[in-house]
C-alpha cells in the first residue's frame, strides 16, 4: 500500500505559516498534543536538472519531465528571457546566491514543504485545486505534486536558465491550465484549472516563508538577505513564465 501525505490540521498549519513568516514567536504552540505537528515525509529524488541526472529524476519522480522530448516548447526566445531577468534586476550575483541557497535548503526541503502544504491545507479555496470530483482532498494527488514541488526547489536554486529549463516552465504553466490540468497524474479533480490569479498571489507566501530556513545554517544577515532577494526574483520569474499559457501570445 502506498503511504500518502496527510495535511496538517488547520491550527497547526496556520501556526507553521506564522512562524515561517516571522509573525509568530517560537512560543506559539503548533497544535494540540493529540494532533500531528508534521506531515509524513515523501521521499524526494536527489537529482539535478541536467543531463543524465535529469533523466534519472524523471524516472524517480513521476510527471517530472525537465529535458524530455515530450515537453512543450516555450514561445519565448532566449533573448526575451534575458530581458525578463534584466527587468527583475537579476544578476550573476543572484545566481551565486541561489546556488548557495540550494546548499542551505537541501536537507530542509521536507520542512519547507510542510509549511507550504500546511498553508494550502488551511485554506479551502486553495485546497480545492487538489481535490477529487467529490471535493475531498486527494492524498495521492497531493503526494505526487509534493515530490515535484521539492524538485522545483532544487531546480530553482540550481539557477540553470537554459532552453530545457525555459521549455519546462512553459510545460508546467500548461499543466495549470484547462489544456493539461490533471492529465500528468491522471486524476479526476473538482478543479479543471488553477486560476492564474493564484499563481501570481503565491509569490508572496512562497517567498516570505523561505527566509527562516535560509538563516538556519549560520550565514551572516547580509548573506541570508542576498539569498532571500535572489529567491524572490527567481520565484517571480517562475510565476511570470507559468502564467504565459494563460495569455494570448501577442499580449504576453
Amino acid at each position: 500500500m502506498t503511504r500518502t501525505t496527510p495535511l496538517l490540521p488547520a491550527r497547526a498549519a496556520c501556526s507553521l505559516l506564522l512562524w515561517a513568516t516571522g509573525i509568530a514567536s517560537h512560543a506559539v504552540p503548533l497544535a494540540n498534543p493529540q494532533e500531528p505537528t508534521m506531515m509524513q515525509s515523501v521521499q524526494l529524488a536527489q537529482a539535478t536538472p541536467s543531463g543524465a541526472a535529469a533523466a534519472a529524476a524523471s524516472t524517480a519522480i513521476p510527471g517530472y519531465t525537465l529535458g524530455a522530448a515530450e515537453v512543450a516548447r516555450s514561445p519565448l526566445s532566449d533573448a526575451e528571457l534575458e530581458l525578463l531577468k534584466k527587468t527583475l534586476l537579476f544578476s550573476d550575483d543572484d545566481v551565486k546566491a541561489l546556488r548557495l541557497a540550494g546548499q542551505v535548503l537541501d536537507d530542509q526541503i521536507e520542512a519547507v514543504l510542510d509549511v507550504w502544504y500546511g498553508y494550502v491545507g488551511a485554506n479551502a479555496h486553495l485546497l480545492t485545486y487538489f481535490s477529487g470530483k467529490t471535493g475531498e482532498p486527494n492524498p495521492e494527488y497531493l503526494a505526487a505534486v509534493r515530490k515535484r514541488f521539492g524538485q522545483w526547489i532544487r531546480d530553482t536554486t540550481a539557477a540553470r536558465y537554459d532552453r530545457a529549463w525555459l521549455d519546462y516552465q512553459y510545460e508546467v504553466g500548461l499543466r495549470h491550465t484547462r489544456l493539461k490540468k490533471n492529465k500528468t497524474d491522471g486524476v479526476q479533480s473538482a478543479a479543471a484549472v488553477i486560476h492564474m490569479r493564484y499563481l501570481i498571489a503565491f509569490i508572496y507566501p512562497i517567498t516570505a516563508t523561505i527566509k527562516p530556513f535560509l538563516a538556519k545554517k549560520g550565514h551572516n544577515p547580509e548573506e541570508v538577505d542576498k539569498m532571500y532577494q535572489a529567491w524572490f526574483k527567481a520565484v517571480t520569474l517562475t510565476a511570470v513564465l507559468w502564467s504565459q499559457p494563460f495569455v494570448p501570445a501577442v499580449d504576453f
